[in-house]
C-alpha cells in the first residue's frame, strides 16, 4: 500500500509499506478522506510544536471499516476516528478527561497518521457515520476542536463574544458559539477569510484590526461592557498577547491556538478584571456527537469551508501550495 511520509520539513515522499495486520484492541480502516489542517502545515513548515519527523500526516479522516475487533462495524461501513489516543490510566483520563492524556499520542502528530491507504487504529476510537457523508465526516473533527472550546467557555443565550481567527477552527467556534446561544464577533487580520464566512456563516460582525480600531469596535458590539468571552483559534503570539485587552469584567479567555513562545500580559489588567485564562485542548467523543447531531439535523452545514481539494497522488505537488495566502485556501481536502 501507498502512504505520503513527511521526511523532512517542507519534503514529502510517496513511499510503499506493509499492510497493516489486525491486533487485539485495534481495528484496519481504509481512508477515504482527509481533511488539511494548520497542524500538517506547519509541520510541513517545520514550525509545529510537539513535532518529530519523519511523520505521516493526517487526522480529519473520513474512512470504511475493513476488519478489526469494534463492536458493530460492518465491512465497508463509513466512520471517522477520535484521532486522540489516550493511555486510560493518567489522572486527565481517570477525570474523564482523556483529551489532555498525559501520555497523549495524537494520530499524524505523535505518531503516524492517515495519508496512507490504510491504517490501525484503536477500535475504542471508531465513530459510526451517522449517515453523514465522507466530506462531512472529515470536517468532524476541526469542528469538534471548536465545539469543545464552546463547552470550555460554558457560554449563555444572549453573551456577547469574540472570536480571534476566521480560519476553520475559528469557524467551527462561530458555529458553535452561535449555536450555544451567543452573540459572535469575528476578528482577523485576512480580509478575504472574514468575508469568506460574512458569505458563508452568517457571519454579521467581524473586525479587521489593521483597518479599524478593535477596541472601540468591540466596546460598540457589546455596548461598552467588551466581550464576556474571548477565544483565541490564531496560534499567533502578538494576536494571543492583544486579545488580553479584549475581555470584560468577570471575562474568560480561552485559547484553542498555540504558538511557541510566551504569552505576555499586564498582571494588573487581568486582575482586576478577575478574569479566568484557559486552555482548550482536542475534543471528548461528547463533543464529536455533538457535532455529528447538529450537521445530520441540519443545524449547521460546513460543506463551504471546503475550497480545495487534491487527489492522494497529486499531494507532493500540490500540498506547498495549500499555505499560499494568494490561493485563499480555508480547508483543503485529499480524495483517497
Amino acid at each position: 500500500m501507498k502512504a505520503i511520509v513527511c521526511q523532512t520539513p517542507g519534503s514529502f515522499e510517496l513511499i510503499e509499506k506493509e499492510m497493516p495486520v489486525p491486533a487485539p484492541g485495534f481495528s484496519i480502516i481504509h481512508i477515504k478522506r482527509v481533511g488539511v489542517c494548520g497542524t500538517d502545515l506547519h509541520a510541513f513548515a517545520g514550525n509545529q510544536p510537539f513535532f518529530s519527523y519523519p511523520r505521516v500526516l493526517g487526522h480529519e479522516l473520513a474512512a470504511e471499516f475493513v476488519e478489526g475487533d469494534a463492536v458493530g462495524f460492518e465491512k465497508g461501513e463509513a466512520l471517522t476516528i477520535v484521532p486522540y489516543f489516550f493511555c486510560g490510566n493518567c489522572i486527565a483520563c481517570r477525570n474523564g478527561k482523556p483529551n489532555c492524556c498525559a501520555d497523549i499520542k495524537v494520530f499524524g502528530v505523535h505518531i503516524d497518521g492517515g495519508m496512507a491507504n490504510h491504517v490501525s487504529v484503536p477500535s475504542y476510537a471508531l465513530v459510526k457515520s451517522g449517515g453523514l457523508t465522507l466530506d462531512q465526516l472529515a470536517l468532524v473533527e476541526p469542528l469538534a476542536i471548536g465545539a469543545h472550546a464552546v463547552s470550555r467557555a460554558a457560554i449563555k443565550p444572549g453573551e456577547k463574544i469574540l472570536v480571534v481567527g476566521a480560519g476553520p477552527i475559528g469557524i467551527g467556534l462561530v458555529l458553535f458559539a452561535q449555536l450555544a446561544g451567543a452573540e459572535v464577533v469575528l476578528m482577523d487580520t485576512n480580509e478575504d477569510r472574514l468575508q469568506f464566512c460574512r458569505n458563508h456563516f452568517a457571519v454579521s460582525d467581524t473586525i479587521n484590526p489593521l483597518q479599524q480600531d478593535a477596541v472601540a469596535m468591540l466596546k460598540e458590539f457589546t455596548s461598552g461592557d467588551m466581550p464576556s468571552v474571548v477565544i483565541d483559534a490564531t496560534g499567533n503570539q502578538r494576536a494571543i498577547n492583544n486579545a488580553f485587552n479584549y475581555m470584560a469584567h468577570g471575562g474568560k479567555y480561552i485559547l484553542v491556538g498555540l504558538q511557541l513562545g510566551e504569552i505576555s500580559f499586564s498582571h494588573p489588567a487581568f486582575h482586576k478584571r478577575e478574569a479566568t485564562l484557559m486552555s482548550s485542548r482536542n475534543a471528548t467523543k461528547t463533543d464529536f456527537s455533538h457535532v455529528m447531531a447538529a450537521i445530520a439535523s441540519g443545524r449547521i452545514d460546513p460543506l463551504p469551508m471546503i475550497t480545495h481539494r487534491l487527489m492522494f497522488d497529486d499531494v507532493l505537488t500540490g500540498f506547498p501550495q495549500l499555505s499560499d495566502p494568494s490561493n485563499k485556501v480555508v480547508k483543503a481536502m485529499i480524495d483517497c
